[in-house]
């Protein structure tokens, strides 16, 4: 039985506005199996729903020839937006619409011909195309959803673990609150951080199956991510994501590892931009008053899967033991931060004297959350913040430890 996602609400709700939605995210973390809830569910309640994939070669050669026949596959067409011609909607859910010859055209032509009687919910494997070609043209027209691998709390819930995730709740909601299940919500969050959120992976019990899983990600999905961007010298490309694997919430210096890697800081600078447009990196900046010294320093980099992040490095042992464990524990919490804001709002702060903090989180002007992740909060000293605390009084500043997922 297919299980819903927690980003599923925000695409059923968007799903009465004009617009187009598109989801998007990395390969393998679900997005045909939203969409194909999404189409039980419109089914159910009696909407005139059709699902197309453009993976099918005979539908990908109609629509390259011209967007209006996308409707040879359709029971009916809508009626093109002429006054006194509104109808109920005709609703087309799409997956992979970023193997038509020209997505952003064949999107702009259906919402300007038929806005109102169309809705449009289409999947895109890669934002790469999203980014190049969903430009300018589909301004006001569309709204882009990001499925990211399952966070911990969606692993319980497919994993089946329905009591754990209660209790997992009920301590969020409640600081007083002691649960009996600590334990069990301990392993299977070390579980987590070793294998990640990949839904395949989730739910293979085996162990030996689960590191192929993500080998088979790893050496399979990365590699059509590589064909597809037009990638060049895979070898220097898989040294480098290994290479950013091992720097984990680390200064990401481009020109060291253009030197390490052999190639120049121009094919660094592409292979970052693939792997951030894929959905298997992310880059943090700097937090500074200077908006102009916060972009030319150097970013941080962080994964979107934790498991994809072990199996480049092949690193598999007991959490508690490992000498990672702590960039394993700030790699989490960016992905829990992830969820709830903007990549845009998520930085660090560093000082030229090596002080630094983990993230720094806005929520206005000058003001928001600092936080510095600790595996054990006794290593956790306030005073070692007290620069930042002066320079940003209007900061709150906070330890996450290693059981910080439990409240937070």
């Amino acid at each position: 039985m297919l299980k819903k996602r927690d980003l599923y609400k925000a695409v059923e709700k968007h799903f009465a506005d004009k617009a187009f939605t598109i989801i998007s995210g990395a390969r393998q973390t679900g997005k045909t199996s939203l969409l194909r809830m999404l189409f039980a569910d419109l089914k159910e309640r009696g909407e005139e729903v059709y699902f197309l994939s453009f993976e099918n070669p005979q539908i990908l050669e109609a629509v390259d020839g011209h967007p209006d026949k996308i409707f040879m596959f359709t029971g009916s067409k809508p009626l093109p937006v002429i006054e006194g011609q509104q109808q109920k909607r005709l609703v087309l859910l799409i997956d992979e619409v970023q193997y038509a010859k020209k997505p952003a055209h064949f999107l702009k032509y259906l919402y300007d011909t038929y806005e109102g009687n169309l809705k449009i919910v289409a999947t895109g494997s890669s934002a790469f195309y999203i980014d190049r070609q969903f430009k300018d043209s589909l301004a006001g027209r569309k709204r882009v959803f990001v499925l990211h691998p399952l966070s911990f709390s969606e692993m319980l819930h497919f994993k089946g673990e329905q009591h754990l995730l209660d209790e997992l709740l009920t301590l969020r909601e409640r600081e007083d609150y002691i649960s009996p299940y600590m334990t069990d919500l301990r392993l299977m969050f070390y579980e987590y951080l070793t294998y990640g959120g990949y839904p395949a992976v989730v739910l293979q019990d085996d162990e030996s199956e689960k590191k192929f899983l993500l080998e088979e990600l790893k050496n399979s999905y990365v590699k059509r991510d590589l064909l597809e961007s037009g990638v060049s010298m895979e070898s220097k490309f898989y040294l480098l994501f290994q290479l950013l694997a091992d720097q984990v919430g680390n200064l990401l210096n481009k020109q060291e590892l253009a030197r390490t890697i052999q190639v120049d800081n121009k094919t660094v600078d592409h292979y970052l931009y693939v792997l951030e447009k894929c959905f298997h990196i992310a880059l943090i900046r700097p937090y500074y008053r200077n908006v102009r010294k916060e972009l030319i320093k150097m970013p941080k980099v962080f994964f979107n899967d934790i498991g994809l992040r072990n199996a480049l490095l092949n690193r598999f042992s007991a959490v508690e033991s490992r000498a990672d464990k702590e960039a394993l524990l700030e790699q989490y919490y960016f992905m829990h931060l992830r969820l709830s804001y903007p990549l845009d709002q998520i930085h660090y702060w560093r000082t030229t004297t090596g002080n630094e903090i983990d993230f720094v989180l806005e929520s206005g002007f000058e003001e928001g959350l600092a936080i510095e992740v600790k595996w054990d909060k006794k290593n956790f000293k306030p005073k070692q913040y007290e620069k930042f605390l002066r320079a940003y009084p209007g900061f709150k500043l906070l330890c996450y430890d290693v059981d910080g997922f439990l409240r937070v």
